[in-house]
């Protein structure tokens, strides 16, 4: 009991960390944007709203300026089924990539950002 209230109570504090100190999202022409979002509707992220490594990523989509629909899997027991039916286990954060018909799970906080960085870092 003690463990669960201190691990929520970190957790919360990882959260507000973040919203006190996020970083400005990257600017670009509303055609780049545009283009930004089609690519990204391609993508999706599972997570839990507060693991450390979840909220690092979410800060990336956040500078990266790449609107991504996001999948709490604590709370929500249908994303958590589908995480483990296509990723193969339940693991956060995990970005979910379809492209060309194909449909790719990409585990670790680092893999994911780095994957981000390269796909929309230099849309201006």
């Amino acid at each position: 009991m003690l463990m669960k209230a201190l691990r929520v109570g970190l957790g919360q504090l990882v959260v507000l960390g973040d919203a006190l100190s996020r970083p400005r999202a990257q600017r670009r022409s509303a055609e780049a944007q545009a283009r930004v979002a089609a690519e990204a509707a391609h993508l999706s992220l599972y997570q839990f709203h507060a693991c450390p490594f979840c909220v690092k990523t979410r800060r990336a989509l956040h500078r990266l300026n790449v609107p991504m629909t996001l999948h709490d899997v604590k709370k929500d027991p249908a994303a958590r089924e589908r995480l483990m039916a296509g990723g193969g286990k339940v693991k956060v954060p995990c970005l979910h990539i379809q492209d060309n018909g194909e449909s790719r799970w990409l585990y670790e906080s680092n893999a994911i950002i780095a994957y981000l960085d390269q796909r929309f870092g230099s849309i201006a």
